[in-house]
């Protein structure tokens, strides 16, 4: 039996041997990743009511960007029946010529996070802001309908959770990125996909902020600033908070449990969670439109929370 706890790179692919039904997630890097756990764990709990579970395993793999493309090929002929993906294939996998349909929730987006087999292709998906949305929910008791939002990043991962935003109808969105012509781009994107029917949309520059910030607004981090323990503040929530306390920070990466953001946060007194409910939502979706069956939700959270404390 292939283990599922290993991580498997592009060339294990071409001695690639499973009997049963494969899924995996794919990233770079991908160590962090436990979603291996959480999805084999639901799998186990569906398979005591429905024996075909019993032979299926979601693995993990880290596959360079450059590789994407070949990688999806040698998955789909290796007979993977979906995978998800995650930094920094979201974008680039949306325009790869073998994800031959895209769910028409997911085209504003302009990036995918699932990918569904079929004969021809890849069909994807963008399960993100479901998760995103309802992880904000339960941790924060906060919902994204009419509040401000301030959004860090213009990625695959921000795309998701800006037009979630919209789907929500937030009062106002913010966009807060490191590059701005990436943040334009989001940007002019959401523009196009609302036509004048979503909320206001307005640049956020952190150099020169405009007189008036929003008041009680609701941080999320949609970055990969905070993966590594070098890496620096997405935004300076002290600097904020001098001119507009945030009502909450959600911070979308959930390993390491505690950024540098999230400390800050706390230290500050504003409430703030991980994404880890946010792995969880965006899973139970994803596994919902793999196998078409009822997800355990409960499975999933209790897995996670275990590969949390055994890395931790």
């Amino acid at each position: 039996m292939t283990p599922s706890d290993k991580i498997y790179t592009l060339a294990d692919l071409d001695t690639w041997s499973f009997a049963g039904t494969a899924l995996a997630v794919l990233g770079h890097p991908i160590k962090h990743s436990i979603s291996p756990p959480m999805h084999n764990a639901a799998l186990a709990r569906m398979a005591t009511n429905d024996p075909r579970f019993a032979t299926w395993k979601y693995f993990r793999f880290d596959i360079a960007p450059d590789d994407l493309p070949v990688a999806l090929k040698k998955l789909h002929a290796c007979g993977f029946a979906g995978l998800n993906l995650t930094v920094p294939h979201k974008i680039l996998a949306f325009h790869d010529e073998l994800v031959k349909e895209i769910d028409p929730a997911a085209c504003d987006i302009g990036a995918i996070n699932t990918l569904r087999r079929t004969a021809a292709g890849w069909h994807g998906y963008n399960t993100d802001g479901y998760g995103l949305a309802t992880g904000i929910r339960e941790d924060l008791h906060r919902e994204l309908a009419g509040a401000q939002i301030i959004l860090l990043g213009a990625g695959g991962a921000a795309r998701g959770a800006a037009v979630e935003c919209g789907l929500q109808k937030c009062e106002k969105l913010w966009l807060v990125n490191r590059t701005p012509e990436t943040r334009d781009q989001l940007h002019h994107r959401l523009d196009l996909a609302w036509a004048g029917n979503g909320p206001a949309v307005q640049v956020l520059d952190l150099k020169n902020p405009p007189k008036e910030l929003p008041q009680n607004a609701l941080v999320i981090n949609a970055t990969s600033a905070g993966l590594k323990p070098t890496d620096p503040l997405p935004i300076d929530l002290a600097a904020l908070a001098a001119h507009a306390r945030p009502a909450g920070v959600y911070d979308m990466i959930y390993n390491p449990a505690e950024t540098p953001l999230l400390a800050q946060a706390r230290a500050l007194g504003i409430p703030a969670a991980n994404g880890l409910s946010m792995l969880v939502h965006q899973g139970v979706r994803a596994l919902e439109i793999w196998s078409e069956a009822t997800v355990p939700v409960d499975a999933m959270r209790t897995a996670v929370h275990s590969a949390m404390k055994a890395s931790a």
